[in-house]
Order: structure tokens, then sequence, then C-alpha cells
């Protein structure tokens, strides 16, 4: 493809890597560093002058210094005179953060979005947002890619029971998720509400539906410290589910997860590469990674091609 350069954040390089080695090119050079006053300081190596810049940059680590470590880079670019710039953001900053919830709560990824489009972005392709309200927060094109055929394809390909399990939701606000899921299985499905008394805390959880005698199959679109999830498999398990898989598109991973996954009876939590996770992996096996670079590169192809990249939402590009 002519036109077009794919630059990475220092937030997930290995991913930048793969996309670029899809597309057959070289990953764009750009200088990243901290200033002694820890301001970040961000130099693009080479001309972009008429180019479609394309900057990798995920949600992970210390986020603030991502998300403004791309914000920068972003108008770096546009002022060399770029001809369109596309953040390329699997895991979005702040997405948690999507109402107002309690009495001068702040709508913290509503402020990020506003702060995207005026550093400079034509567009922002990203992966299942925690809302999809978030697209609206934003005045400039959003593609919201889902993880959805890539989890598809992993549960036929490694769960010889698929076709008799059943998809759990581990909260309501997910159900939209599993129905989706389960009608393209043709398998049933099931939810757990759950009450929490502080954040990041459930105090209550109760079952919506019938796992007994079944393989459970939980799926969620992030995990951060992972106490949900665990007490969502002890529940699956005393209803009477013979495995339990949990299947997440952000492994956020904090605070003692690991320990927890370790500890909880989860045959396997399979999570995509939105976020770096090799660090984790070396502590936990349970933990198995889907690629989601194939999927990255093809919308981005479509993108530059001015395609539609709907065809996404229901299949895996080769």
């Amino acid at each position: 493809m002519s036109n077009i350069k794919i630059l990475g954040g220092s937030s997930h390089q290995d991913l930048s890597q793969k996309i670029t080695d899809h597309l057959i090119l070289e990953l764009g050079k750009v200088v990243i560093k901290e200033l002694r006053n820890q301001e970040a300081y961000v130099e693009i190596g080479e001309s972009v002058r008429g180019e479609d810049i394309y900057i990798v940059q995920s949600s992970c680590g210390k986020i603030n210094d991502s998300l403004m470590e791309l914000l920068i880079m972003i108008n770096a670019c546009k002022i060399a005179s770029a001809s369109q710039v596309t953040a390329v953001i699997p895991c979005f900053p702040y997405a948690w953060q999507d109402k107002k919830d309690k009495s001068r709560a702040p709508i913290s990824v509503k402020l990020v979005a506003n702060m995207l489009s005026i550093a400079g972005a034509d567009h922002i392709t990203t992966m299942d947002l925690h809302a999809f309200q978030i697209q609206a927060f934003f005045d400039i094109p959003v593609d919201n890619l889902y993880a959805e055929p890539v989890v598809l394809k992993w549960i036929r390909e490694n769960i010889s029971e698929w076709r008799s399990c059943t998809i759990v939701s581990p909260d309501a606000g997910g159900a939209k998720r599993v129905t989706s899921i389960a009608d393209r299985l043709d398998v049933d499905f099931a939810l757990i509400h759950k009450e929490r008394k502080k954040v990041n805390e459930v105090d209550h959880m109760v079952l919506v539906g019938d796992v007994k005698d079944h393989v459970a199959i939980l799926v969620d679109d992030m995990a951060d410290t992972c106490g949900t999830i665990c007490h969502a498999a002890d529940k699956l398990l005393s209803a009477g589910a013979t495995r339990v898989y949990v299947t997440l598109t952000h492994g956020i991973f904090s605070g003692p997860d690991i320990t927890r996954i370790n500890s909880a009876c989860f045959e396997a939590v399979v999570i995509t590469n939105s976020i770096p996770q090799e660090d984790k992996m070396k502590h936990c096996s349970k933990i198995q990674v889907i690629d989601i670079s194939t999927i990255l590169v093809e919308a981005i192809k479509r993108t530059h091609n001015g395609e539609s990249v709907s065809y996404l939402f229901s299949y895996v590009p080769l």
C-alpha cells in the first residue's frame, strides 16, 4: 500500500511490529523518551507529509503517560502535514468512566475523546469499548471492532463440547455480548446478577439460567482485579457446571489478579493481546492469548482504501 505509515507508541511495541509485518511495511521511526522533568518527548524521525498515519497505542502500564504520548504523536504528525491520522487504540483508556453515576463524578472518557479530537486525530480504531455510548462522545469517525469472531473461533477449535456449552455473562451489562455469542453458537446462555458495596468488591451474586452438567464459558470485555470472574466461577461450579472457561477482550490484571486466577477453578483464561501479556503468562499457565493483529491489519487496509469494516464484525480475516 502506498502513502501509509504505521507508528508505534511505547505501550505495545510487539503489537505494532506484528501489524507492520502483516502489511509488509517498516515500522515508522519515532523517538520517544521522558525528559528529566518527566515530560514526554516525541520526535517523528521521517517525513509524514501527505501520508495516512496509523498510530498504535494501547491503554496499559502507566495509562496517563501512554495517553499523553499518543496525543503528542498525533499532534506532531498533524503539524508535520500528515494527510490523515488514525489512532489505533485496541484497549481504550478511561473506558470504565463512561457515565455520571454519582454527584460531581466526571465522565472521564468523554474528556479523553475531546483531547484526541483536539490533538488532531481524524479517525479512531478501537476494540470492544466498555459501553457503546462512548462512540457518541466523538465528533470524528470511530470504528469499534469486536473480538467476538476470534473468540468464537477459539471456542470451536479448543472446547470439544462447545455444542452443549452455556455462555455466561458475569453481569447484566454484558447480556447483549453474551446473547450474540450464544446465538451464533446456537447454545444456551445465562447471566449472573451481582451487587456491589464498594468498587471492585462484589457483595452478592445470583445466577439466572441453568448450567447444570454443561461446560460454562464466562464472557466479558475486560477484567481488572479478577474478583468478579473468580466469584462467578465458584457460583457456576456450585450450580452444577462441569468446567469453567473465561474469555476476555482486555486482560488489564492488577492487584492480586494472578494469584486469584491461579487458585481459581478455571480451565483456561483466554484473552486477546490488546494489552501485552507476556509477563502475566510467565506466572500463570492458565492464561492463553489470542492474536488480534490480523483484525487490526484488515481494519487499517479497509480504512486506507475507503472500504467498509463491517465484515470484521462477523469474520476473522485470514
